[in-house]
């Protein structure tokens, strides 16, 4: 078995927003199949192969939203607003 950088299986399909879980539970043969080609090839690879099979597992199997756990931050105690300002965009006019 080869792996490419750290990336798993499941990983890669939360990348892809498809539910590993109901996945696997719903098509165990598809789902292990996909496993041991994504196992012997690059990420890369798998997606150019897969490419056209990827969207319609995606509308199938829809992943909810999962907010990364550690990009919550608490609000500071003197403001209680963590909010980041808004820069204003400058756009330079043209010279007549």
């Amino acid at each position: 078995m080869i792996k490419f950088g750290a990336m798993t299986f499941e990983e890669y399909l939360i990348g892809k927003k498809i539910d590993s879980q109901r996945f696997r539970e719903q098509e165990p043969d598809v789902w292990a199949r996909w496993q041991q080609d994504f196992q012997q090839q690059h990420p890369e690879s798998f997606t150019a192969q897969k490419l056209y099979l990827i969207n319609p597992l995606r509308r199938k199997y829809h992943l909810k939203e999962v907010s990364p756990p550690a990009a919550k931050s608490s609000p500071s105690p003197a403001t209680g607003d963590v909010r980041q300002a808004v820069r204003p965009v400058f756009k330079p006019k043209p010279k007549m």
